[in-house]
């Protein structure tokens, strides 16, 4: 999150840099019988652009885009801002209340789906990832150690909706065994997909890896956007939570 921060910190000096070279006023477009007029506003008053004068009209464009762009990262800084403020009390709280036994069974129903054949299967035991377990750093709010921030987000909003997942559980490809990050029920239906996050794509070797996975999940009939979701981020480009919820929101819920 915090690191999402900076990202939007350094976006939002560079768009404020870009404005700067931009001209005074603001482009207003008038429609008139399928014809249209340009206009430079002072906030008082209008003065007519002729068409001659069309790089003036595109700046002024140009700087309405970017000051709404701003306008957009501004507000979702201070969303992050506010979570930064509050983050370090409320979840430790949250965390200790499921510490209690007896709020966990109080709770329960709240944080598992409704069928029992699904409910069963994500409490049943399975094959788990053997390999670097030294990266298992990062504990979710369902309980699970997993290997990274965003991951951990993923696990969480998964888990508050009530959706039936195993965390990097054994998967048998032909003869090759992988370990998806996320292996998902939909909660209504039942119907398998998998979740790859795959969260160092600015290295080379890294991304070379993370294509050959991709093939070989296709070669094996789990596709990109039907059954198989994937996520991607860079240093420059964390992985943000609202695009989680909105994937979580449109496959399964």
């Amino acid at each position: 999150m915090l690191s999402e921060y900076q990202h939007l910190e350094d976006k939002i000096e560079l768009l404020q840099a870009q404005l700067k070279y931009l001209p005074d006023g603001k482009l207003i477009c008038s429609h008139n019988h399928g014809r249209c007029k340009w206009y430079r506003s002072d906030g008082h008053k209008k003065t007519y652009i002729p068409k001659e004068n069309r790089e003036l009209a595109e700046q002024l464009a140009a700087k309405k885009y970017l000051m709404l762009q701003l306008e957009d990262l501004i507000t979702e800084k201070r969303a992050i801002q506010f979570y930064l403020r509050h983050h370090d009390s409320q979840p430790e709280k949250a965390l200790d209340l499921l510490s209690d036994s007896e709020y966990q069974d109080l709770l329960s129903s709240y944080f598992t789906p409704l069928s029992q054949e699904l409910t069963d299967w994500m409490n049943s035991s399975y094959q788990q990832n053997p390999n670097y377990p030294e990266q298992l750093i990062h504990k979710s709010i369902s309980g699970n150690i997993v290997r990274s921030k965003s991951e951990a987000i993923i696990d969480m909003f998964l888990h508050i909706n009530q959706i039936p997942f195993r965390y990097e559980c054994a998967l048998e490809l032909g003869e090759v065994t992988v370990f998806p990050d996320f292996t998902i029920r939909h909660p209504k239906t039942g119907e398998v997909f998998y979740w790859e996050h795959f969260g160092m794509m600015d290295q080379t070797t890294y991304l070379q890896k993370a294509f050959s996975k991709m093939q070989l999940y296709a070669t094996h009939g789990i596709m990109p956007s039907v059954n198989l979701i994937t996520t991607y981020e860079t240093k420059e480009n964390p992985l943000s939570t609202d695009m989680i919820e909105k994937i979580i929101g449109y496959y399964f819920l």
